[in-house]
């Protein structure tokens, strides 16, 4: 597969789930892929980046017909945000922080990993880089249209959300500093290759 195929597959598998549940799932802490179940459907952000990426992955090794993401690593990627920003900054070997992060900058499928706070469980459950929450880039098949995917429950709507990539990096300002953000690519080539 070369690179145009692939962001195809990773674009068109991201975009249909994007698609089916944005509007439909609400926002639960600590619930994972899991929660689509309940009623009503709920997850959290890193549990919605995980199921994103996991999926794109899955598609890509289907559609290579090879083990181009070895299921050690997608396993991996369900985890809380700021593991999630971690494992792929060590398996990439690369990361961008703060004012990096912008609309010229960005891989065209990064994660974000922002400090948000949190409140009590934060407090009680220190993250790596205080690192509370993450968002996806996904882009529309059609056009490749860049925005961010997201399981919000500290701004309206709660829930998953579709944000053109342009306007969420201008609401994002705030936290777009060093030591405040962080992103990642991750379907970069490794720099470990067990990965």
């Amino acid at each position: 597969m070369d690179q145009n195929e692939i962001e195809r597959v990773i674009a068109s598998t991201m975009w249909d789930i994007v698609v089916q549940h944005t509007g439909n799932v609400g926002y639960r802490g600590a619930t994972k892929r899991e929660g689509l179940a309940y009623d009503p459907p709920v997850i959290d952000c890193s549990g919605w980046a995980a199921m994103l990426l996991t999926s794109a992955m899955e598609a890509i090794n289907s559609a290579s017909r090879s083990e181009v993401f070895n299921s050690e690593y997608r396993a991996s990627i369900a985890t809380w945000s700021d593991r999630m920003i971690a494992l792929v900054e060590a398996r990439v070997g690369a990361i961008l922080n703060g004012e990096e992060i912008s609309l010229a900058n960005l891989p065209p499928y990064a994660l974000i990993g922002l400090r948000q706070g949190g409140g009590a469980w934060a407090n009680n459950h220190p993250r790596k880089r205080g690192i509370t929450h993450v968002a996806q880039i996904v882009r529309r098949p059609t056009d490749r249209a860049p925005f961010i995917s997201e399981s919000q429950g500290w701004a309206r709507p709660h829930g998953l959300r579709l944000t053109e990539l342009g306007e969420w990096l201008d609401l994002t300002r705030p936290w777009l500093k060093a030591g405040e953000a962080w992103a990642v690519d991750p379907f970069a080539p490794p720099v470990d290759t067990r990965c």
